[in-house]
């Protein structure tokens, strides 16, 4: 008998899939048997991530998206569904930095909507397309959904000089919270998880600040900046049908930087 995390037969996009915290998450995926689409727009890095990700035999695809147009992901999505045949699950977790250079008084218009049409934007294009497919796929008795969105820890704390990033990330904890009580019915459960501070692209200029580390990493009870490959775990979790019953949270891992 399958186990409760045993994701043999889903399908499941990850946006962002081809580094970072989407990667790993992506990689947790496949070990447990689930079908991937890695999204991003660099052609190279969905390259490397198929063929890492399909080292073992795994259904792996790469679909090059823009999550901020609409028609770019409606696209992706209907090539997943021609390659695949179901979308179980969509982990939203791509997303562009806020950079903390500039001071809220200073902003440009230009910088809030380019981290809205992305972080918030591509989240809403991606799963509007996912929930639409699952609400006919539950009229029709297949009643599964799985929408999980990448928010911050910057969603719940003082982000001083990236109110831009953590107001796009607040509105994500706000979504998922709407989408858990109306995507119910379908089967659709919707959560965002919530990182702190982790080893990525993304992130790589502040690790390699002497300053930075200096400061931060004693803030944080585990001792240690978060990995990608510590997201696969809820990745799967949220995935499987351990979670039926969990929907409409904010998971906060962060080695407790928050409690602290």
């Amino acid at each position: 008998m399958a186990g409760p995390f045993d994701l043999g037969g889903r399908v499941a996009i990850v946006t962002g899939g081809n580094g970072g915290i989407g990667l790993g998450m992506a990689r947790a995926l496949v070990t447990a048997g689930c079908a991937v689409s890695v999204w991003g727009r660099d052609a190279g890095k969905n390259a490397a991530a198929v063929a890492a990700l399909s080292a073992g035999g795994a259904s792996v695809d790469a679909r090059l998206c823009d999550v901020a147009d609409p028609g770019s992901v409606q696209e992706g999505f209907d090539a997943v569904l021609a390659r695949f045949g179901r979308v179980d699950g969509v982990f939203a977790n791509a997303g562009i930095s806020g950079g903390g250079r500039r001071s809220f008084l200073e902003r440009e218009p230009a910088e809030w909507r380019d981290a809205f049409a992305v972080n918030l934007d591509g989240v809403v294009n991606a799963f509007r397309a996912a929930g639409r497919h699952m609400a006919e796929r539950a009229a029709g008795g297949d009643a599964f959904g799985r929408l999980v969105a990448t928010s911050s820890v910057a969603s719940i704390l003082g982000a001083a000089r990236n109110e831009h990033y953590g107001a796009t990330k607040g509105a994500l904890n706000a979504l998922v919270r709407a989408l858990a009580v109306e995507l119910a019915r379908h089967g659709v459960t919707a959560n965002a998880i919530l990182p702190g501070w982790i080893e990525s692209d993304m992130t790589a200029g502040l690790m390699a600040n002497p300053k930075f580390v200096a400061n931060s990493l004693p803030r944080i009870p585990a001792r240690r900046f978060g990995r990608p490959e510590d997201f696969g775990g809820i990745a799967v979790y949220l995935m499987s049908r351990a979670s039926d019953y969990h929907t409409g949270q904010v998971l906060v891992i962060d080695g407790g930087y928050t409690v602290a």
